[in-house]
């Protein structure tokens, strides 16, 4: 196995290389090339763990239509960041005297509909985003699973991938205003997981609860029922296929394949993974009496979405905590959002992505320690880091809830966005696709 990865790598270091060779581009140069589309794949390979958690934590019948929303929308989610997003996330708005690209504070005016290009840096600096815009979309389809229609969940994919993400993407990673205040997400803590689980919140809200979640009683209490997922170890690979992943999300955005950064941050996201397991693991037992699977795997998943903004930033130590405090968070959140809100998510996305994504955002503003970077709290910053990272998740939270809300609304005024409740009771696999996931096996309903 070592043999055959080492030459993997020296294939890829060669391909890097010839990249360059033609125009005489460094050795730094190439390693980032190769460095960069390794990430990428990885974070590739996280639309597989999306598909796997979400498919083992819902009901069997539904098993088709969560992995062909996975695979769907990627592939519309590509073209539309290619033809649009990439130009509102990254274009300029005009050319200074020096002949240098101006920024936008709120959004970018160029580089639609890029075609053919002579400098490489620009399709490995796309296909790296790309798959970041992709990962935003995903998150939404495990919070709507089971009741909505195929044909408005694709709708909705095309605009959070053409407009909703990349304008909030442009404040912080494409030189807006955000970025001028110094606020810092190293991977996306804010710009893809908070953007991605408010439009989830968003979504479950408008949709409302699958049929027989709430139930009210004679005496007019309602009561909670759970929907447990039909495969939890299909769940369980969706997670290590996603921690996998994440070394490519956390890994990667040093954006150089020689930063000695690398190391900082993929240590920090292993610890915070570790701890936020361990402590959803603890406190769910705690709190249920039994150590709970469901809620162990989000709280893995918990620690890798607080730890994104600061994986590059905080140490060892404070990772740890992070992770920590975001396993905890996790499990109150199922908790408040399934019981107190009535919104019905399936798989806990919200919580995962939303409420950690805060969390994690917050925590740079504690505990960074990277003088020119991000100085936290706890390390002699005062409360100004702290400060403007708050201003950022209120301001691309209202911009990622109002728009998709309105998305949601629209959608549902002019196509409809659920299915109708024959459908709903059937599954979406035989209503939506006709392709059943279990062939030959009687699929009963859990209601």
């Amino acid at each position: 196995m070592r043999k055959k990865i080492f030459v993997l790598a020296i294939l890829l270091l060669a391909v890097g290389f010839s990249l360059f060779a033609q125009e005489e581009y460094s050795l730094n140069d190439a390693m980032d090339m190769v460095w960069l589309f390794l990430g990428a794949s990885l974070v590739f390979i996280m639309q597989a763990g999306f598909a796997m958690v979400e498919t083992g934590l819902t009901r069997a019948k539904n098993a088709t239509n969560i992995v062909m929303k996975n695979l769907m929308d990627f592939c519309f989610g590509a073209i539309v960041y290619w033809a649009i997003g990439w130009g509102f996330m990254y274009g300029s708005v005009g050319i200074d005297a020096a002949g240098e690209a101006i920024a936008g504070k709120f959004i970018g005016l160029s580089d639609f509909f890029k075609g053919i290009m002579d400098d490489p840096v620009y399709y490995r600096d796309w296909f790296f985003q790309v798959v970041f815009a992709a990962t935003a979309a995903t998150i939404v389809s495990g919070a709507m699973a089971e009741r909505t229609q195929f044909k408005s969940y694709l709708i909705y994919t095309c605009f959070i991938s053409a407009v909703i993400y990349p304008i909030s993407g442009h404040w912080i990673w494409g030189g807006g205003w955000l970025a001028d205040l110094g606020f810092h997400d190293f991977a996306g803590s804010t710009v893809v997981h908070s953007v991605g689980g408010w439009a989830a919140l968003m979504g479950a809200l408008v949709l409302g609860p699958r049929q027989g979640k709430y139930v009210k009683g004679a005496d007019g209490a309602v009561s909670v029922k759970a929907f447990p997922g039909h495969n939890i170890p299909l769940a369980m690979l969706g997670v290590f296929l996603l921690w996998f992943g994440w070394y490519g999300f956390n890994g990667a955005s040093t954006l150089s394949g020689t930063s000695p950064d690398i190391a900082r941050v993929c240590v920090t996201t292993t610890l915070a993974a570790s701890a936020g397991a361990i402590a959803a693991l603890i406190f769910s037992w705690i709190w249920f009496k039994k150590p709970d699977a469901s809620m162990t795997m989000n709280g893995a998943l918990a620690g890798l979405v607080a730890i994104t903004a600061p994986c590059g930033v905080v140490s060892p130590g404070a990772a740890i905590v992070i992770g920590l405090i975001g396993g905890v968070l996790v499990v109150l959140s199922v908790e408040f959002i399934d019981k107190v809100l009535k919104i019905d998510d399936p798989v806990g996305a919200s919580s995962v992505h939303l409420t950690c994504g805060i969390w994690g955002t917050l925590a740079v503003g504690i505990w960074g320690n990277i003088e020119g970077t991000a100085v936290g709290l706890l390390h002699g910053g005062g409360f100004a880091q702290l400060g403007v990272q708050a201003l950022g998740i209120v301001a691309v939270g209202a911009w990622a809830a109002l728009t998709s809300l309105l998305l949601f609304l629209i959608i549902k005024v002019i196509t409809g966005l659920r299915v109708s409740p024959k459908e709903e009771l059937v599954g979406l696999d035989l209503s939506e696709h006709k392709a059943e996931a279990y062939t030959g096996f009687q699929i009963f309903s859990n209601m």
